[in-house]
């Protein structure tokens, strides 16, 4: 099947932090599921077969049929996906299931389609690269609650589905019936889930028009380079974003990381118009931008995260970027959104 979804992903940090505080042993999850040894080490992609057999191991260790439910009902804005931490700050719930379904493919390597009509709007999941394997069950049940927490979160409300088609035997249907409180239908030709109308016209009070003006710009960066041969200036800045928390990495340890010389990388960088040092400064300042949206991280600890030695230097460098403060950016850029974390670091 030809999809504009790449067969690749990297394992989303959010499904560890599900697993952990759903009480799953992930050291137990990784011995079991037999993934190369790069995936463990280096953060390297894997295929969706990989990530449904992933799952899989997730449901024979934790021994909960409702495992996916769990995952995503125990997850908070803090340590969600970009695309679903824009979805959050959202006009309408409409206009936050339109975003998960553009932004999706960047967590996962699925497809997500969705379809308006008269009295109620719809939400199909499709697994393009999944062969003639059913998704996992709470991979999907996991999703489809997804959806459902997104729009409980952004108004207030309990918000109730419509219906709710998966494709799986049934299993666990007292417990789904429970979360989702629709009819479900089991067996059914795709995964499919409804809304009304009215709820998904209904408005987000978490919506921030200000945020999301940061984040559409560079969630669109993203889905552009999706899929393609990333050049050697993004492979260098995916290396910077992991090793950017054990101090400001040099260009002679990313080389090696990318297999290649100091002189080489320096060589190929500038033959793609960019320096080492101005993608350190962009990968930092990319990255100040999505910490900051998270009010559960202090300044001090954004500086950490940054690789800076002390917060001053974070302060300055943020001025130089943003003309404000890192504070003052925070205050400014998330009005709306819950008042910032009070342990903010002193401002110089």
């Amino acid at each position: 099947m030809n999809s504009t979804v790449p067969d690749k992903l990297k394992i989303p940090a959010t499904l560890w932090e599900g697993l952990k505080r759903a009480g799953v042993d992930r050291a137990e999850v990784m011995r079991n599921a037999n993934l190369p040894l790069s995936v463990l080490r280096d953060d390297a992609p894997i295929a969706t077969t990989q990530f449904f057999a992933l799952w899989r191991v997730i449901e024979a260790v934790s021994q909960d049929s409702t495992i996916g439910l769990r995952i995503a009902t125990g997850l908070d804005g803090a340590v969600m996906p970009l695309a679903f931490v824009a979805a959050q700050h959202a006009r309408t719930f409409r206009d936050a299931l339109s975003r998960v379904a553009r932004f999706k493919r960047l967590c996962a390597p699925e497809d997500v389609s969705v379809k308006d009509f008269a009295d109620y709007g719809e939400l199909v999941i499709r697994w393009p690269h999944g062969g003639t394997e059913t998704a996992p069950r709470s991979l999907v049940d996991a999703t489809m609650a997804s959806f459902v927490e997104l729009g409980r979160r952004g108004t207030g409300e309990r918000l109730v589905p419509l219906s709710l088609e998966l494709a799986r035997p049934a299993a666990s249907r007292s417990a789904l019936e429970r979360y989702f409180s629709c009819d479900i239908q089991f067996g059914t030709k795709i995964d499919r889930i409804a809304f009304r109308r009215e709820d998904l016209d209904k408005l987000f009070i978490t919506h921030n028009k200000e945020l999301l003006d940061v984040l559409a710009p560079e969630l669109d960066r993203r889905l552009e380079h999706h899929g393609a041969s990333d050049s050697v200036a993004e492979q260098t800045q995916w290396v910077l974003r992991r090793r950017l928390t054990a101090g400001r990495p040099d260009i002679r340890s990313v080389a090696a990381e990318l297999a290649m010389s100091e002189r080489s990388l320096q060589r190929r960088l500038t033959d793609e118009g960019v320096s080492f040092q101005t993608l350190v400064s962009q990968t930092r300042h990319q990255m100040a931008l999505e910490h900051l949206a998270d009010n559960s991280l202090t300044l001090i600890e954004i500086a950490y995260l940054l690789g800076y030695e002390d917060q001053n230097s974070f302060f300055r460098a943020f001025r130089q970027w943003e003309n404000l403060t890192p504070a003052a950016w925070r205050a400014k850029h998330l009005r709306g959104a819950g008042a910032p974390d009070s342990k903010q670091g002193r401002q110089p």
